[in-house]
């Protein structure tokens, strides 16, 4: 019988410092992928009981080549892929055939594997500007919450998705949400646009803080030494160590709902609430 969630072996695994988060360290990448393969199943199992829809929002980026063991046994087969509906916590604003779609990538490694149905997937209108897209983008989520396919958290009026999976980048962004940029602070809209994104391509639509902290659940998964100084400053950091611009992964706290980090050591090495031998932080 292959092991639960709760059961695989890890390094590590806590709760990180004043309620950021709990955190799961894996010595490699296939431990990692396959307890994340556990995790979404096992969100995806509960969500079709409970609601008979899975909502769940994706990133680009290495989360999806982490995310393919989920086309694989047994997950392929026990999986409701029918249930899931699939969306985009931020994506590029370029065509849906171009090397930089996040939905390309999304459709290319996972959908076009498993039976999820195309009147479920969410993509944004490429044809349209940034801001347009966004609207758009805006417009949809806000008919399937009407409609109670995508939850709400009342006391934010906002959607509350099942799962939203996000990766961060070396100076600690997620989804397209960057180290001092104006979108960081938007709080009015569910989904903003960027022209002016400091990693290209420029042009980009980003769920806003709001939506991503009214989430039931959030999973962030980073790997590679060459994020550790950022996870540390995410997760760790006194704040006198951090630098004037907020560090936007610092500022995903759920609302009404839990927050995991999925780390292997190389992320995980400049943590100092976790040690790795001997207790775990409190």
């Amino acid at each position: 019988m292959p092991l639960t969630f709760s059961e695989r072996p890890k390094i590590a695994a806590s709760s990180g410092p004043d309620g950021r988060g709990e955190l799961k360290i894996y010595e490699n990448l296939d431990d990692l992928a396959t307890d994340f393969a556990d995790y979404v199943a096992q969100l995806s199992e509960l969500s079709v009981k409970e609601r008979g829809v899975f909502s769940v929002a994706l990133s680009g980026g290495s989360i999806i080549s982490l995310m393919r063991k989920l086309c694989e046994a047994p997950y392929n087969r026990t999986v409701d892929w029918t249930k899931w509906y699939v969306f985009w916590a931020d994506e590029r604003v370029v065509a849906k055939n171009h090397a930089d779609s996040n939905y390309k990538l999304a459709k290319d490694g996972i959908l076009s594997k498993v039976p999820v149905l195309s009147s479920h997937v969410h993509s944004i209108n490429d044809n349209l500007s940034a801001e347009e897209a966004a609207e758009g983008y805006e417009f949809i989520l806000r008919q399937l919450v009407k409609s109670r396919t995508v939850d709400v958290l009342e006391s934010r009026d906002c959607p509350k998705f099942d799962l939203i999976i996000l990766g961060m980048g070396p100076d600690g962004h997620v989804a397209s949400l960057f180290p001092g940029h104006p979108a960081v602070d938007q709080r009015e809209d569910w989904v903003t646009y960027i022209t002016d994104s400091p990693k290209a391509p420029p042009e980009r639509i980003t769920f806003t803080l709001p939506v991503i902290n009214s989430a039931a659940n959030v999973a962030i998964v980073v790997t590679g030494e060459a994020k550790a100084t950022a996870v540390h400053r995410a997760i760790d950091a006194a704040p006198e160590e951090l630098e004037a611009a907020a560090i936007p992964a610092r500022m995903v706290q759920p609302t009404d709902g839990k927050l995991v980090w999925f780390l292997d050591r190389s992320a995980a090495s400049k943590l100092h609430c976790v040690p790795f031998e001997g207790d775990f932080c409190a």
